[in-house]
């Protein structure tokens, strides 16, 4: 039951947040803080083994899903040199600078804080680069890091944990570790990405594909953990292949698995991000010998540390290779300073840094108690709150006040324009040819058919371009999707009408509903469809 309740009261705020000008994370994580003290209300507990396995998984999955493969491949060095360069780097920077500023910290303890708190969270990075509409390039950018940098900060952790626990962990062996898990964690999802795609294609069965579909994080995941590699890796690779691929599989697959995806995102992201505000009693409650006063006082420290550590880093990452190599200068788009200052800003934790925190010991390899465990969960805690917060709520204005230019939709609308009519012109010659062949022989109004539906999604992106209407401010495009949709709807009324009457069955009924569900939906997309 307190499971059904945090997810139907997550999902009820992040519906909330769609009608208001707040992020969805933001309101799910005050709402949570807020929720945490009222009486009555469990106490939950954010455990990595569940975490880790079986909430990370599918939001990597979708994120990766609706990435693309090709502009990450333009923009590896960029996405690179944040996910594992700048994760390594905030790691010993923040580590070492916690250590120096907190004191009794011992430096492996420090160095653990740091690999916990280096990643910006996949979820907030999507959520918000989604909301605000940034320049292609720079979500690019953004979601790319995110998919990757959790396996470096996860391996990282295990390296650090491993010498703060005393169990003997080198530089060679930190190395070692880090090389399996990267290479290990690609070439699992390598190997798993054909067969998988080969049986969406072979299954003849929507439902089935979709069940293989909900499978398929969690068995990527599961597979590499096994033999130590990268889950996280593992699962990027996969999803970017399939998705990469998607317009192999059957219509009614994708159609399905999308709003299938759309849900699974919704109701995991929404109850996440409730879950980190939930965690204030149990963090505060564990602090100890440390006050609170004395406490919030570090964790401000660590905060600032953690935001200049990636400006420190993401300034000379965009501009010093840039200065060293003209095949970069001339392979990569000019940039100016404001897109390294969104970037340095976009650095939002989320909940993987939370889960990691968690799984810390209580104790070290000689038995006694693990080195100021409970601070370095409270200041992963704030930082994660921090972030999210001040980051997430200034990020609007700071592109508002650089006027940083967002995605130019009349460009878009042109490039889909001139896309279509290539493709209705192949179209076009191929029902010609189809329509030669006495197998394929049509009376001329079906022929016509074809060909004025043909000439409609032509033209549909074009009207799109063009002019209004005077009295309802719609384009042409947007009126004939109102009408359809009136059309359509006018046709649903009939047919409940005539089950009520009992002039046709149920099951009649949802057939009938169903095809018009299928032509709204084309017409939503597509009104030549």
């Amino acid at each position: 039951m307190p499971l059904v309740a945090l997810i139907a009261a997550s999902a009820a705020v992040a519906g909330a947040a769609r009608r208001s000008p707040v992020p969805a994370p933001l309101l799910l994580v005050a709402v949570g803080l807020i929720g945490a003290y009222v009486p009555g209300v469990p106490a939950y507990t954010l455990d990595p083994h569940i975490v880790l396995p079986l909430v990370l998984p599918p939001l990597l999955h979708t994120a990766a899903l609706e990435s693309s493969y090709l502009d990450l491949r333009a923009n590896l060095r960029p996405v690179a040199l944040l996910s594992v360069g700048y994760t390594l780097f905030a790691t010993v920077a923040v580590g070492y600078l916690a250590y120096l500023l907190v004191p009794d910290l011992p430096l492996t303890a420090a160095l653990v804080l740091g690999a916990v708190i280096a990643p910006p969270d996949a979820v907030a990075a999507t959520a918000i680069a989604r909301r605000l509409r940034l320049p292609s390039r720079i979500t690019t950018i953004l979601q790319g890091e995110s998919l990757v940098n959790d396996a470096t900060a996860i391996t990282a952790y295990k390296v650090a944990l491993a010498a703060a626990v005393g169990a003997g962990a080198t530089w060679g062996g930190g190395v070692k570790e880090f090389a399996l898990a990267s290479i290990g964690g690609v070439g699992v999802g390598l190997v798993l990405m054909l067969p998988i795609h080969w049986l969406r294609r072979h299954l003849h069965e929507a439902l089935l594909q979709n069940t293989l579909s909900l499978l398929i994080p969690f068995v990527a995941y599961a597979a590499a953990e096994q033999v130590g590699a990268s889950g996280v890796l593992a699962v990027v690779v996969v999803a970017l292949y399939l998705g990469h691929r998607s317009w192999q599989v059957d219509f009614a697959t994708r159609l399905q698995e999308e709003a299938v995806w759309k849900m699974v995102s919704f109701l995991l992201e929404s109850a996440v991000f409730a879950l980190i505000g939930l965690q204030m009693p149990v963090v505060l409650k564990g602090l100890g010998e440390y006050g609170v006063g004395e406490a919030v006082w570090y964790a401000i420290g660590v905060f600032v540390l953690v935001v200049a550590a990636r400006f420190v880093w993401v300034f000379p990452a965009t501009f010093l290779p840039r200065a060293l190599s003209e095949k970069i200068r001339r392979r990569e788009p000019e940039t100016d300073w404001t897109a390294p200052v969104i970037v340095g800003w976009a650095g939002m934790r989320g909940v993987v840094s939370l889960a990691i925190a968690f799984s810390i010991p209580l104790t070290m390899a000689d038995g006694s108690a693990f080195p100021a465990r409970n601070l370095v969960l409270f200041l992963t805690f704030t930082t994660v709150i921090g972030t999210l917060v001040v980051q997430g709520l200034t990020l609007p204005p700071l592109i508002r006040l650089l006027k940083l230019p967002g995605r130019d939709t009349q460009a878009e609308t042109l490039a889909e324009a001139q896309a279509q009519s290539e493709a209705s012109r192949a179209a076009e010659a191929r029902l010609d040819e189809l329509l030669a062949d006495p197998r394929s022989t049509l009376p001329p109004p079906l022929a016509d058919r074809l060909r004025t539906v043909l000439e409609r999604r032509r033209n549909a992106v074009w009207e799109r371009l063009g002019a209004v209407n005077e009295v309802t401010g719609e384009s042409a495009d947007a009126t004939y999707r109102r009408l359809s949709r009136e059309m359509i709807e006018a046709e649903r009324k009939v047919f409940v009408s005539l089950r009520d009457d009992r002039r046709i069955d149920d099951e009649m009924m949802r057939t009938l509903l169903r095809r018009l569900d299928l032509e709204e939906a084309a017409a939503y997309r597509d009104p030549g469809t």
